[in-house]
């Protein structure tokens, strides 16, 4: 009987399992994993499910939950998982319907306010840190949290309002207190206030603004400096700074140095150097009025200049303007004279100016050589200067090395390379007066064209340019000819210029292929040359390859298309269509073109004759 019992329930219950479950189909787990077999009820310690695996995760407060607080019915995935849906919004929506923003599922209480003020971009610092909520959240409640915004001026209006030391709104004064108050203070304190625009530094760090701000309108204080320091100006005798012009900017020479020491006056524009630098002002500027002082050396220089006698300077006409020799050294020395126009390099190495300079008067000697030199020109021999016509320029050939050597003469208009590189001038110049010597190669070498026999160069008609085949190496060779007129190439590279030139007169060869090459023509019978009328200008179809090939016929451009359109590969010898051997000029298109086929092809039409000439006549493209 028991055993009966528990196959009954087994079997409802198996039954009610195979049956529509009351948790709606997405619940997949059997009825045993939470009910008891004697009912319905619920059996905590039968009960597997993992809520884990859901989208809902049981932590904290909500573990302790009854199920039915959630699940209102039985089907358990309607429940909702949103705060509020479980949870009544007592802010009243002002932070948002989600809860875990600010709280956990294990208590309501929150401590992350300074992070969640920072998350919004308001972090509590400074006095925030110890402000009520309520103090800046401001509702009906105290538990609505309205947003204020992060602007100061959205909760501190009616400071910025009331202030009167000084009055910001008179003012003007910016609405962002951070512009001027630290967020990371405890009180109102201006230290922080951005002066940059005219730095509070040395003697104008004053803690009291209203020793400048006169007036309860800030913006009223000029920067400019006169605007504070006229009776500073106006007062100061050493020097007397109304009288003689200086700027109202005080900046131009003082720092913000309480007692107005150092003080740096720009002389840049005459910098104050070694003998300039006078700690007295009054050696220079001999009145009050230092703008009338020129900056123009001969200024306070012009005794010295006068009185100079080594060399006179006023004789000599010496510029006034001391800098051109002298520095600012005390003594004038040393001096450096600007002699770059003549430099004195090697023999013009001087120290006595009076070698040169023979007068007072420097201005007067000449930078042509021949001043100084002609003496040395009109008696030198070897070569003599004088009779030879050569330059009284000196440079031209000597440097300023003592005793006119080593001498480089400029024969670039006649390079003297190679066999030309003769130190004996006279082989070439036979006369004194080497403006004689001609550039021309046969005034030295007319007796060598004369007798040059491999080949006779004079019969041949050579020119007597001997650079046109022959470099200056000594014994002619290598001699290269340009016979770029008609390229020596492959076949045409003959070493041995006779196998061409049959005589002494280079000049009587022609270039026309013919004049060697009618042997060759009239020999050819694949095809025949001759009797095919070709041209006998032999690079129409050949190159200079030895025996010929290969060669190029065009055919199709100068005659009739074969190697393109409808005949190519249509034929196997010049002969299946020049029918001829011994004239090219003949041709037939009636070996492949059969009478019987050409005539039913042209059956109509009119004029029609089974000719070849016809057939050119009508095909001259060779197409249909």
């Amino acid at each position: 009987m028991y055993r009966l019992s528990f196959i009954i329930v087994s079997f409802l219950m198996v039954t009610l399992a195979m049956a529509q479950s009351p948790h709606g189909n997405d619940l997949k787990v059997n009825c045993n994993q939470c009910h008891n077999p004697s009912g319905w009820e619920l059996d905590v310690y039968l009960m597997r499910f993992k809520h884990d695996k859901t989208n809902f995760k049981l932590e904290g407060a909500h573990t302790q939950t009854d199920c039915k607080a959630c699940h209102e019915t039985l089907v358990f995935n309607e429940a909702p998982n949103e705060c509020a849906s479980c949870h009544k919004d007592v802010h009243s929506m002002s932070v948002g319907n989600d809860c875990v923003q600010c709280h956990n599922s294990k208590s309501w209480i929150v401590n992350n306010i300074p992070e969640i003020h920072e998350e919004n971009g308001f972090p509590l610092i400074g006095a925030h840190n110890g402000v009520s909520c309520n103090e800046c959240h401001t509702s009906e409640t105290n538990i609505r949290f309205d947003r204020i915004g992060n602007d100061c001026i959205s909760c501190h209006k009616q400071d910025f309002a009331t202030t009167r030391s000084p009055n910001h709104t008179a003012l003007g004064f910016s609405t962002d207190c951070i512009e001027c108050h630290s967020p990371l203070a405890t009180d109102w304190n201006s230290d922080k206030a951005n002066h940059d625009f005219f730095p509070l530094t040395l003697g104008h760090d004053i803690q009291d603004c209203t020793q400048c701000h006169k007036t309860n309108n800030y913006a009223d204080a000029s920067p400019e400096c006169v605007s504070c320091h006229q009776t500073d100006y106006n007062n100061t005798a050493n020097p007397n700074h109304s009288t003689v012009g200086f700027s109202t900017d005080c900046i131009s020479c003082h720092t913000t140095n309480p007692g107005w020491t150092p003080a740096n006056v720009n002389h840049d524009f005459f910098p104050l150097t070694m003998g300039h630098d006078i700690q007295d002002c009054t050696q220079c500027h001999k009145t009050t009025s230092y703008a009338d002082l020129s900056p123009e050396c001969v200024n306070c220089h012009q005794t010295d200049y006068d009185n100079t006698r080594d060399p006179v300077h006023r004789d000599t006409g010496f510029s006034t303007d001391c800098v051109l020799c002298h520095t600012t050294t005390p003594g004038w020395s040393p001096a450096n004279v600007n002699h770059d126009f003549f430099p004195l390099t090697l023999g013009h190495d001087i120290q006595d100016c009076k070698q040169c300079h023979k007068t007072d008067n420097y201005a007067d000697a000449s930078p042509e050589c021949v001043s100084c030199h002609q003496t040395d020109y009109d008696n030198t021999r070897d070569p003599v200067h004088r009779d030879a016509g050569f330059t009284t320029d000196c440079v031209s050939c000597h440097t300023t090395n003592l005793g006119w050597s080593p001498a480089t003469i400029n024969h670039d208009f006649f390079p003297l390379t190679l066999g030309h590189d003769i130190q004996d001038c006279k082989q070439c110049h036979k006369t004194n007066s080497y403006a004689d010597a001609s550039p021309e190669c046969v005034s030295c070498h007319q007796t060598d064209y004369d007798n040059t026999q491999n080949p006779i160069h004079r019969d041949a008609g050579f020119t007597t340019d001997c650079v046109s085949c022959h470099t200056t190496n000594p014994g002619w060779s290598p001699a290269t000819i340009n016979h770029d007129f008609f390229p020596l190439t492959l076949g045409h590279d003959i070493q041995d210029c006779k196998q061409c030139h049959k005589t002494n007169n280079y000049a009587d060869a022609s270039p026309e292929c013919v004049s060697c090459h009618q042997t060759d023509y009239d020999n050819t019978t694949d095809p025949n040359h001759k009797a095919a009328h070709f041209p006998t200008d032999c690079v129409a179809c050949h190159t200079t390859n030895p025996n010929w090939k290969p060669a190029q016929f065009d055919h199709d451009g100068q005659y009739f298309p074969i190697y393109s359109g409808e005949h190519k590969g249509e034929w196997n010898s010049c002969t299946d269509c020049h029918n001829n051997a011994n004239d090219y000029s003949v041709f037939t298109c009636l070996t492949c073109h059969k009478k019987t086929s050409t005539d039913n092809e042209h059956r109509g039409e009119n004029g029609y004759v089974y000719e070849s000439n016809a057939c050119l006549e009508c095909h001259p493209t060779g197409k249909g």
